[in-house]
């Protein structure tokens, strides 16, 4: 394992098209989400990483901070050696945004889960290219991102990520006990780095 490193990140370009999908909002809405996007204030983008090794074990993969039966995982990280372990959060704003706009305005409420959706997957994807490029450099390739709770791959992981990647007092996220994050506008997950051809 690497020492965790933690990250802020400049604020990725807001992909309206994104945006707009998450929502299911048609163009008639952009004075919409024009209003939504001047209120939005206060959003952060911050990263907590680390690299860890990993080795097939009892037909699972031990990835030392946790051990995974996961097929999916398994699959995903075939040909790979070390894994990047990531939590990514953009803070409380769009939490509160929402909360807020929840009986006084639906519509309002929804434009902002759509706007904090986008925004926490747009640092995930800056924080990707930025290990990307740190990885290409050293002759790595990278594979997809892949979660907790997706595909086979349990979500009481989260409590290994957050124990390992000390996130509540690095990003200030917590889980509560179905193993949901908050701020609700985070991400965790695991990329595998694989040896490029000679």
């Amino acid at each position: 394992m690497t020492p965790v490193r933690t990250i802020s990140i400049e604020e990725p370009k807001f992909n309206i098209k994104e945006i707009k999908r998450y929502s299911h909002y048609g163009e008639a809405d952009d004075s919409l989400l024009d209003s939504c996007l001047e209120e939005l204030k206060g959003i952060t983008y911050r990263v907590s990483y680390a690299e860890f090794d990993i080795t097939e074990k009892d037909g699972g993969l031990d990835l030392e901070f946790a051990f995974t039966d996961s097929k999916n995982l398994q699959t995903n990280l075939k040909n790979c050696e070390k894994i990047i372990l990531f939590a990514a959060t953009v803070g409380f704003a769009p939490d509160r945004l929402i909360e807020k706009y929840n009986r006084i305005s639906p519509a309002k409420a929804l434009m902002f889960q759509a706007i904090g959706s986008e925004r926490a997957e747009s640092l995930c994807d800056a924080f990707n290219e930025m290990i990307r490029a740190e990885y290409d450099a050293k002759g790595y390739k990278l594979h997809p991102r892949f979660s907790p709770g997706y595909g086979d791959l349990p979500i009481t992981m989260q409590r290994d990520i957050m124990r390992v990647l000390d996130c509540r007092k690095n990003l200030g996220i917590i889980l509560n006990e179905n193993c949901l994050m908050m701020p609700s506008k985070s991400v965790t997950a695991i990329i595998g780095t694989e040896k490029k051809e000679s």
